[in-house]
């Protein structure tokens, strides 16, 4: 045996002995490997890669569930291999997702039977209720291909790029009214210009991802209603929930947003977010069956019993959607005002902290709004909000995300703190004295180098 296949095989034990065999050698990252390697090399090479990702309690940027109690992760766990849409082999996985629309639309006032699906998040939920929208309003226009020719949605700057998204990729016109400063959110008055007999509906935010404020809905409620009445025109209203769905039922419960409203005819939530779920399930609710159009619903068998099938996806996990059953039996309505009392307290305790150090003017503390703090400047001091955010990720570890608003509020730029289950009041402290202490660090160097800023780049978030 030569000298270098010895030399290989001492190297290759001594890694198997002490350590790691990529400790000194490349990952594979360009091409796929002509051989394997033990599970032992495979599971260290993989867990140094998450290391050096930022951590998940530090991270105030994002609305995605990052905790689960143990035995939610269990649960999860020990239902990796379940693939949700085949209801032959796993029929009770198919029926705890039926439980789960039917309280949430218990949870969100529907008025009798509904039905809904769950999906991988609120962008396919919302994808799939702009479809509905737009089969239902072809329904009611008739089925000349002249008076179904140029759909649009109305929707304010407000909203989740997602609904863009629809309407690029299903050919419907974005109408969408502008932001500007000092009104981060849409009414009556913004929406009633845009929709006319070719409107397939209005979208409306609770809880967004800018500001964590809701649009109207009551108001636009109201304009619809009017517009059936003196125009004859029935326009639905579906709220896009993604963040507010599970906030508001539990802090603003005499708040009406949701099926209570008449024209609210759809409703689409993250169960991700807090929902308390980890990534991805989401959840969209139909007031009635009769609002769901069943030319979207097709009926397969290639799964061993015919089914009915509405969503973009098919094959997909089940363990998300039995930890979502998990946590609304764990913490049934009493649980949830709980941990949503508690956000919202230490949200308005780090408000509060932020108000009283003079540098900051709040956006909204005295409104309904989600557990977080959306901040800004209140005077040039020489840097700005990207520069803080730069400063608190680099230095301090926190992520909290700087970014300019949709237009026509494109020059405001404004940061916003989400204050999740496991934000104790702890860590409230830290993070106030963190941006006293960062903001005291970039008033005596005069901002954050241009070179400094490029080297993260922090998104509101989703």
């Amino acid at each position: 045996m030569s000298t270098t296949t010895n030399a290989k095989i001492d190297a290759d034990a001594n890694a198997a002995l002490f350590g790691n065999r990529f400790a000194t050698r490349e990952v594979p990252s360009q091409k796929f490997p002509a051989t394997g390697m033990t599970a032992v090399d495979a599971f260290r090479l993989v867990s140094e890669e998450m290391a050096l990702e930022g951590d998940p309690a530090r991270n105030l940027a994002t609305f995605v569930t990052t905790w689960m109690e143990p035995e939610a992760q269990r649960l999860i766990a020990a239902n990796l291999h379940r693939n949700f849409i085949d209801h032959a082999e796993y029929p009770r996985t198919a029926e705890i997702e039926q439980r789960c629309i039917r309280m949430i639309a218990d949870l969100f006032h529907a008025p009798g039977e509904t039905t809904g699906a769950r999906t991988q998040g609120s962008s396919e939920a919302i994808m799939l209720a702009g479809l509905s929208l737009k089969w239902n309003w072809r329904k009611r226009r008739g089925s000349t291909s002249s008076s179904t020719a140029n759909p649009n949605l109305v929707f304010g700057g407000d909203v989740h790029v997602v609904w863009e998204k629809f309407c690029r990729y299903f050919d419907v016109e974005p109408r969408i009214v502008p932001l500007r400063p000092g009104k981060y959110t849409i009414g009556p008055d913004d929406v009633e210009p845009h929709v006319d007999e070719n409107t397939i509906g209005v979208a409306a935010v609770l809880g967004t991802t800018f500001t964590g404020h809701k649009d109207d809905i009551v108001g636009i409620n109201d304009l619809l209603l009017q517009i059936k009445r003196e125009r004859g025109l029935d326009v639905p209203l579906h709220v896009d929930a993604a963040s507010g769905g599970f906030v508001w039922p539990f802090l603003y419960p005499d708040s009406p947003w949701d099926f209570r409203l008449e024209q609210v005819r759809s409703i689409n939530v993250s169960g991700h977010k807090f929902g308390l779920v980890y990534p991805g399930i989401g959840w969209l609710i139909f007031r009635e069956k009769a609002d769901l159009a069943k030319e979207l619903v097709f009926e397969e068998n290639y799964l061993g019993k015919t089914d009915s099938t509405f969503t973009l996806n098919f094959s997909t996990g089940s363990a998300v959607v039995l930890a979502q059953y998990y946590n609304l039996v764990r913490y049934g309505r009493a649980g949830y005002r709980y941990i949503m009392t508690n956000m919202q307290t230490n949200a308005r305790v780090l408000g509060e902290k932020l108000a009283a150090m003079g540098r900051f003017e709040l956006i909204g503390p005295d409104q309904e709004q989600l557990p977080l703090v959306a901040f800004r400047l209140a005077a040039d001091n020489g840097y700005d909000e990207f520069d803080l955010a730069w400063q608190l990720s680099a230095e301090r570890g926190w992520m909290v995300p700087a970014y300019t608003l949709p237009p026509d509020a494109q020059n405001v730029t404004i940061m916003r703190a989400l204050v999740k289950e496991t934000m104790s009041r702890q860590h409230v402290d830290m993070l106030a004295q963190d941006i006293d202490e960062a903001c005291a660090t970039l008033a005596k160097k005069g901002g954050a180098h241009e070179s400094e800023r490029r080297k993260i780049v922090i998104g509101p978030g989703h």
